[in-house]
């Protein structure tokens, strides 16, 4: 591959907005094994949450598709293979980056702290309705009985 060439491939999947309108490949092979990523990245992503169960495995495929990704494009960046693969090495790393951009998006669910967020804002609720009902305003009166005012 000719020094311009490699520049341009460089340039096509580090370029901003490179992964818009790209497709998340159907199969990819990452760390020698084959991956149905399309159907995997669908599957969690229209859960909209990742739930506790599936976080290790999504975290996992987040990993095994970053390494797969730098291994990819140094194949690119020391430019000893002919254009033709570049440019499938290129567009594979568009697809990737669009499958960890899916990925990314995704928030995690963890229910026990979503119990506890609430748990401690209907906590605060309740403290402001007792000392509105008691007459407190401000909270400064402490001893307990009606907010000392005649």
């Amino acid at each position: 591959m000719k020094e311009f060439e490699r520049k341009q491939l460089l340039e096509r999947v580090n370029r901003e907005g490179a992964t818009v309108g790209a497709e998340i490949p159907d199969e990819i092979d990452v760390q020698g094994e084959e991956i149905a990523l399309r159907e995997f990245v669908f599957e969690i992503k229209r859960r909209d949450t990742v739930p506790k169960g599936e976080r290790d495995r999504v975290e996992e495929a987040k990993k095994n598709l970053r390494r797969e990704r730098l291994q990819r494009l140094q194949r690119i960046e020391e430019g000893e293979i002919p254009y033709e693969e570049g440019e499938r090495l290129a567009e594979s790393i568009v697809g990737i980056d669009r499958a960890l951009n899916a990925l990314e998006q995704l928030r995690p669910v963890d229910i026990e702290q979503e119990a506890e967020v609430q748990e401690t804002a209907d906590r605060k609720r309740w403290m402001r309705f007792l000392k509105q009902a008691l007459g407190h305003r401000d909270g400064s009166n402490t001893s307990g009985r009606g907010g000392g005012r005649p």
